[in-house]
């Protein structure tokens, strides 16, 4: 039987612009059977995208993608089958928003420094009013007509030596696996080919994973191209981590990302769900192929 894996997806409770329900209802219909819901730093989604996940028959992961400071670098570590009541991982995730929230308005004045005028009120508007990202002001600069696109805003914005840049002082990698493992769950190095780390420096961080008692690589990952597959299924395998498999879905507007539109894993990979024990609500729901 042949089942369909998304394990990271994005919704309106961070910086995707589908509700948590709305995004299950879409992976549904797209044939994905079993859905991570893993917004930046938050678990807000969560209860109403079980809920959906019930109404349609998919299995619904309890995720979370934390923000992680290393070598002076943001990268990102999801968490999969966390518990989302438990308290220090919620205690971490609100100091990260705090910084969200200071880091935002940091990046509003220095984007109003370079003539851009009234930039937090409206990433505001284009968040859910708790967790302001830079897709956020992203969203806004194009709206205002600044660029023409959200990838042109990070590119002339947001990233480091742009008008825009606040560098981030988010949790540390232990801190990360840490609070993934306490919740119960599994801890994922989320697209590690975005990064654009050397194959060495990338090993580091792979290896500094492994130390801390990280569990897997995202293989497979809606911003990875074909020969990144291959690459990443080949670290993985040497170091003896599991791989996983995500589109990183945010918006329907970037249909170049689509919920379940994903490859199958390299055959030198041990999936990560291969231990899992995956129900339906509806088995009917199934798909084969």
């Amino acid at each position: 039987m042949f089942c369909v894996y998304d394990l990271h997806s994005h919704s309106t409770a961070s910086d995707g612009t589908l509700s948590p329900h709305a995004l299950v209802l879409r992976a549904a219909n797209a044939g994905v059977q079993v859905l991570a819901l893993t917004d930046h730093d938050t678990t807000a989604g969560i209860e109403e995208a079980l809920s959906a996940a019930k109404q349609c028959g998919l299995k619904l992961i309890s995720g979370v993608e934390i923000s992680v400071t290393w070598n002076k670098q943001t990268v990102h570590i999801v968490g999969l089958n966390v518990d989302p009541h438990n308290q220090a991982l919620q205690e971490g995730l609100c100091e990260l928003r705090e910084f969200r929230d200071w880091r935002a308005r940091a990046m509003a004045d220095r984007l109003e420094k370079a003539g851009i005028a009234g930039a937090y009120q409206g990433a505001l508007a284009h968040s859910n009013g708790v967790l302001i990202s830079r897709t956020h002001f992203a969203r806004f600069l194009v709206e205002q007509g600044v660029v023409s696109d959200e990838r042109k805003v990070f590119k002339h914005y947001l990233v480091n030596g742009k008008p825009g840049h606040v560098a981030g002082k988010w949790a540390s990698l232990e801190q990360a696996v840490d609070w993934i493992h306490g919740a119960g769950g599994q801890a994922v190095v989320a697209h590690p080919a975005r990064y654009r780390m050397t194959r060495s420096k990338l090993r580091r961080l792979f290896r500094d994973f492994i130390e801390q008692g990280g569990d897997a690589i995202e293989v497979i990952s809606g911003s990875h191209s074909r020969d990144d597959y291959f690459s990443m299924a080949k670290h993985a395998q040497d170091l003896g981590l599991k791989a996983s498999a995500g589109s990183d879905f945010h918006s329907p507007e970037n249909p170049w990302v689509e919920l379940g539109r994903l490859p199958m894993l390299p055959d030198n990979c041990k999936p990560l769900w291969a231990d899992w024990e995956v129900s339906f609500e509806n088995p009917s729901t199934r798909r084969t192929g």
